[in-house]
């Protein structure tokens, strides 16, 4: 889908996926040992934005007919469909009609 597409409602929820995102990288502390400066209200606040917002990016595409389970497949990756070609369909139907 590209941009011209969307719907405003889905640009504003990639906008605050993205805002979101960016705000838990910058504030994430550099070192493990560190406390970080969110308190964890704020932090469970966020989780649930980022559910809120997975749930209605769902919603959106089930409601376009989009598949969301469909994943990206690598070019040397096998496909899991066959094509066949009619010719043999053709082919094997007359076989069948012979024998018959």
């Amino acid at each position: 889908m590209t941009d011209t597409t969307r719907t405003t409602e889905q640009r504003i929820l990639i906008v605050m996926r993205k805002v979101l995102g960016s705000v838990v990288k910058d504030t994430t502390p550099s070192s493990p040992g560190l406390r970080h400066p969110l308190t964890e209200k704020t932090i469970e606040d966020i989780r649930q934005c980022f559910g809120l917002i997975a749930a209605r990016e769902q919603e959106l595409a089930k409601e376009a007919g989009i598949d969301i389970k469909e994943r990206p497949r690598y070019a040397d990756e096998p496909a899991s469909s066959k094509v066949v070609s009619i010719d043999g369909l053709k082919k094997s139907a007359k076989k069948q009609d012979e024998d018959s």
